[in-house]
């Protein structure tokens, strides 16, 4: 082993509020002292950053023009699970692109407020969540 990862960091116009959403989903501790570089610890010791870019191109997902960068996958446990799920990362500010639609495991496709796309699995999927 070379290395451990240290964060995860996301271009963004607005790190206080992409935090914010990703807080909202995780939980954790948010750390907003320099705006244009917050940081989230997530409960389980995950570290996710958020960068402020004064010229963000965000993803348009699937457009190849527009690339997603980087994307998140996010754990739930079945799909009554994701259906609640849904409806609290909408509330949060996310934007519904795409549902898998598997009954038993599968995945959905949001876009967070900076336009990153980010996955909601659930069950046990033989293949990983692809969002783009």
């Amino acid at each position: 082993m070379i290395a451990t990862l240290q964060c995860t960091v996301i271009d963004c116009l607005d790190p206080s509020t992409l935090g914010a959403f990703y807080h909202g989903i995780l939980g954790g501790d948010l750390d907003t002292a320099d705006p244009s570089w917050v940081d989230l610890r997530t409960p389980d010791g995950t570290r996710i950053a958020f960068q402020q870019v004064p010229v963000h191109r965000p993803p348009r997902w699937p457009d190849p023009e527009h690339p997603q960068q980087v994307h998140l996958d996010f754990e739930v446990p079945t799909r009554a699970d994701v259906e609640r799920a849904h409806e609290e990362v909408l509330a949060l500010g996310a934007t519904f692109l795409h549902d898998s639609g598997g009954k038993r495991s599968g995945f959905r496709v949001f876009a967070d407020p900076a336009g990153h796309p980010f996955c909601l699995c659930y069950g046990q999927s033989a293949e990983p969540a692809v969002a783009g």
